[in-house]
């Protein structure tokens, strides 16, 4: 690992305060290389404000903002315009020395344009630099986009609010059609992160140069919040909490659904919602029409720490129903609390939640509704699943061991 002095990342994708996986990923390894490495991150102002939000700090880190600090309003015009930052940077830096070339490791933190290019055109100017890309989650088929109609298997979902956001899912998805042969040919090693998204590259694959990172908690944060705050566990103001992006993938509209169910069995059952996102009106409007304002709570975006922390710990159970996800490090922190998950049976939770999650059929609003409601009626039964799911989060979820395995492959 001495071989690699300066970690040079490349996230300029980052939008809003929302903070997306790989977001979480780079932050979280950058704030553990950089103890030893030289790390340097370049962003946006939009990625300086988020790493400040998460407290990142680091003995040998240092952030550079790149373009202006205003940028432009408009999406689509942020968008091409971070991209041209992006290839303005791959070709406006400079490595001198040669013999300092192999010393040097680039880290694309996303598969967007802005990202990779950058990694690419110094990858191409300077062959000897080692990049490590990453891709996350592959695009849905743009027909369908996030919804997985085929194989959600209920006449309920068919007849839901006819907003697939197939748009958006056609433009993702082409986006990726110029990513994945540039890191297939290029890229020293690709990091995926779970063992279906390994498959996407084969030829890498055989070479081994296919890491799978699951992802991981601030462990150590967490046990501290707790030591202090135990008797938190002892007061549950909410019977369910879900955390996540409001995106047509995470289900948070089905959720509502499904909560209206719970609520005809239970009637004070209460839902502690974390996040933000394109969502959030459907939400809102949702839950009024279902007259569950009383049982439903929106707390928006929580950042890391103890007002999130304090959430968690006052919660039964942790709910996750989305229909389409690469990984669902969402649960993982609500889980590390001793709460059991309850999720749709998604092949990438095959790796990601052996355990600690009871998983329906993709699709199934009723069966997940029963299952919440068996957990939450049956404190033996909850206590079984929480216990599981704590363990396997405190025994294989660190942010420590992660950053040295992805470290200890490459070199």
């Amino acid at each position: 690992m001495d071989r690699y002095p300066h970690i040079l990342i490349f996230a300029l994708s980052a939008m809003g305060k929302g903070l997306s996986g790989g977001d979480r990923i780079y932050i979280e390894l950058s704030r553990l290389w950089s103890k030893q490495f030289s790390v340097t991150i370049c962003t946006t102002s939009d990625g300086v404000k988020m790493i400040k939000t998460q407290n990142l700090i680091g003995n040998y880190l240092e952030v550079n903002q790149i373009g202006n600090k205003n940028l432009p309003s408009n999406f689509l015009l942020k968008y091409l315009y971070k991209i041209y930052l992006g290839i303005r940077l791959g070709f406006s830096l400079n490595i001198n020395h040669k013999s300092s070339i192999i010393n040097h490791l680039l880290y694309s933190s996303s598969d967007f344009w802005m990202d990779v290019f950058p990694a690419v055109i110094l990858k191409i100017r300077y062959p000897k630099l080692k990049w490590i890309a990453t891709w996350y989650q592959t695009a849905p088929n743009p027909i369908r986009g996030y919804r997985e109609m085929k194989k959600r298997g209920t006449k309920e979902l068919k007849n839901q609010r006819n907003n697939n956001y197939n748009l958006s899912a056609f433009f993702y998805w082409l986006s990726q059609l110029p990513i994945k042969p540039l890191i297939s040919v290029l890229a020293d090693f690709v990091i995926v992160n779970n063992e279906d998204e390994r498959k996407r590259f084969p030829e890498m694959e055989k070479k081994g140069k296919v890491i799978v990172l699951l992802g991981a908690v601030r462990l150590n944060e967490i046990k501290k919040f707790l030591s202090a705050n135990y008797k938190l566990l002892f007061t549950k103001k909410f019977d369910a909490v879900f955390q996540g992006r409001f995106h047509p993938q995470k289900g948070v509209v089905e959720l509502i659904d499904i909560w209206r169910k719970v609520v005809d069995r239970i009637p004070n059952a209460k839902l502690a919602m974390i996040g933000d996102g394109p969502l959030m009106k459907d939400v809102r409007i949702k839950i009024q029409d279902l007259r569950l304002e009383k049982n439903v709570e929106l707390f928006g975006y929580v950042f890391d720490g103890p007002e999130k922390y304090k959430i968690f710990a006052q919660s039964k159970i942790v709910v996750h129903p989305a229909f389409y996800d690469s990984g669902g490090m969402a649960s993982a922190e609500a889980m590390a609390f001793g709460l059991p998950a309850v999720g749709f049976d998604l092949k990438s939770y095959v790796s990601y939640y052996p355990k600690g999650m009871l998983k329906v059929d993709k699709g199934n609003l009723n069966a997940f509704g029963k299952t919440v409601i068996r957990l939450l009626c049956d404190d033996q039964l909850r206590k079984k699943y929480g216990e599981e799911a704590k363990l396997m989060i405190i025994k294989d979820w660190s942010w420590d061991k992660r950053a040295k395995e992805v470290l200890n492959k490459i070199s």
